[in-house]
């Protein structure tokens, strides 16, 4: 029997790829990918030349089978996403979950987050915290969303955690504004790159601080 491997990868700097990281990749017979360009460009810095399994959020059901049926033969995969800990807001978990269910042994090798980088950079409550994810695009399901921030704040007392795209963060201050404007949030941009941001303050100051503003790059808001 063989045993998934779940890799963290780099979310900006190259220099976050653990060394336990590269030397698991190097030894493991298959690597599942998101994106097999994505992770070919990351491979090939590594020196890294290993067979790719696409496995993506369209193809993840069927192609679970094919994965836990080369596990079971002896071969070992790896897991890996575009960038970050593989299964947070990516697929993976039906996967984790099938080779729980069959015996198949799970490994995780830590590395870079942006929830976590996000949440350690915030000077916001790091003893108890949810992450929810994306914002949602229906109407009908960013009002349960931010029912749901609501109840973590107030009844919990927890800090909050998500994620949202750049071409739509706008609308979002928007919305927290109208619903928490004094809360404390902070925005973190471009975790580990060059143009590294996080932005500190009430909501209010943060939506005025990147109002009509075009940016760019990997989001996540933390907000207590």
């Amino acid at each position: 029997m063989g045993i998934l491997y779940i890799v963290s990868t780099p979310i900006g700097n190259m220099e976050d790829m653990t060394q336990r990281a590269i030397e698991i990749l190097s030894r493991v017979d298959f690597i599942l990918t998101e994106d097999t360009r994505h992770s070919g460009r990351l491979l090939k810095k590594l020196l890294i030349n290993k067979p790719l399994i696409s496995f993506h959020e369209h193809n993840e059901v069927f192609k679970i089978s094919e994965v836990t049926s080369k596990l079971k033969e002896g071969h070992n995969l790896a897991l890996i996403s575009d960038a970050g800990t593989p299964t947070l807001s990516d697929p993976g978990f039906k996967l984790v979950r099938e080779c729980i269910k069959e015996n198949i042994k799970v490994t995780p090798i830590p590395g870079a987050s942006s929830i976590l980088s996000a949440l350690v950079a915030s000077g916001l409550p790091t003893d108890s915290f949810v992450f929810l994810g994306y914002v949602p695009k229906k109407d009908g399901k960013k009002k349960l969303f931010y029912e749901k921030i609501l109840k973590q704040l107030t009844e919990f007392k927890i800090t909050v955690i998500f994620f949202e795209s750049p071409h739509r963060l706008n609308r979002t201050l928007e919305d927290l504004e109208s619903n928490f404007p004094q809360r404390f949030l902070s925005i973190a941009r471009e975790l580990t790159k060059i143009n590294e941001e996080i932005t500190y303050g009430s909501v209010k100051e943060v939506a005025d601080k990147f109002k009509n503003r075009k940016v760019k790059g990997e989001i996540t808001l933390v907000l207590h």
